[in-house]
């Protein structure tokens, strides 16, 4: 079974077309997240969630 890990990011209102490309860009590139889900609101606000594996290592003697 996978695990996964999320994170909600909220962006206001002002927020650019490209700010809110170049934050998601910036999220996926070093922190491994990926683009779950886009949420557009009518007041022009959007809400992301991210999500990323997370990698369980095993011990070994």
């Amino acid at each position: 079974m996978r695990e996964w890990e999320t994170q909600v990011l909220y962006m206001p209102r002002g927020t650019t077309r490209g700010d809110a490309r170049r934050l998601l860009t910036e999220q996926a590139e070093y922190g491994h997240w990926e683009l779950w889900r886009l949420r557009l609101y009518a007041d022009g606000s959007r809400r992301a969630w991210l999500r990323r594996r997370v990698i369980r290592v095993a011990r070994t003697a």
